[in-house]
């Protein structure tokens, strides 16, 4: 059984009478990326393949050295491999000038960062609009999208504060809505939990497994387990390969919830003595 049809057979709703696959987010073949430092060849990536259909929720995870972050920036289209192939829909960015990749970034992935990368000076809803500015694309829709999209992240209160005037948590539920905006293939999330605490991390993770389950595809980087454990995929690289690629049994995945959900209950309880 391949992993596609592994993941498929695992979720409670799936038709498994279905002959029909799901469309893929990206689709990776025997992915290689070499980096030549001084006078010698490091293989960062050394022939990783694997699929991503539309819907799927992705942890990608592995030690240093592994070659996570040169993944994490080919599948951002911020470099292209040297061998092999990365189609975003039916686009190879192999092929791609780097004018293409940078129209790719804005128009067909969604960025969250562990650092919230967001404009000081602007406001939650400008915040938001951002990857329409480089596209020339800000109208009263466009504007009423960003806003519906705070709405959604929690921050319809918070529409004018400007990203000092909120916290960590709110600041990173921002950079979740400014990823949506413009509707992308996926939702590439780096890091997203790694500067907040065990309340607010519960928070971001919930509203992750409400984008998932309304159809959204997210492939997030993570070196915690728990974090992992709530996606419907663990793929884990060892030097430069593809070591495993697990499916998180939906059971298991509604476990490390509810065990997270009571942990944080714990912890409020303590704060509250």
């Amino acid at each position: 059984m391949s992993m596609t049809d592994a993941y498929r057979s695992a979720e409670p709703n799936s038709d498994s009478s279905s002959t029909t696959p799901k469309r893929l987010a990206t689709s990776i073949r025997k992915l290689q990326k070499h980096y030549v430092l001084k006078s010698e060849t490091v293989k960062a990536l050394r022939g990783v393949s694997f699929d991503v259909p539309e819907g799927d929720y992705v942890a990608i995870m592995g030690p240093s050295g592994s070659g996570k972050s040169t993944l994490l920036n080919l599948l951002g289209c911020l470099d292209k491999p040297t061998k092999g192939s990365l189609m975003l829909g039916d686009d190879d960015i192999a092929s791609m000038t780097d004018d293409q990749l940078a129209d790719i970034r804005s128009q067909r992935i969604g960025f969250v960062f562990q650092s919230y990368n967001l404009i000081q000076q602007l406001s939650v809803v400008e915040n938001i609009q951002v990857p329409l500015y480089y596209q020339g694309n800000i109208g009263p829709k466009e504007r009423a999208r960003s806003i519906a999209l705070a709405e959604r992240v929690g921050l319809g209160e918070r529409l004018d504060h400007r990203p000092s005037q909120l916290s960590g948590g709110q600041q990173q539920r921002v950079a979740i809505a400014r990823s949506l905006v413009n509707d992308p293939y996926f939702v590439l999330a780096d890091e997203p939990t790694g500067n907040l605490d065990s309340v607010t991390t519960e928070e971001i993770l919930t509203i992750f497994d409400e984008l998932n389950q309304e159809g959204r595809t997210i492939i997030l980087v993570t070196h915690e387990d728990f974090v992992a454990d709530r996606a419907k995929r663990v793929v884990r690289l060892k030097d430069g390969k593809l070591h495993r690629d697990d499916v998180n049994a939906p059971a298991d995945r509604e476990r490390a919830r509810e065990m997270q959900r009571k942990a944080v209950e714990e912890l409020l309880k303590e704060g509250d003595r």
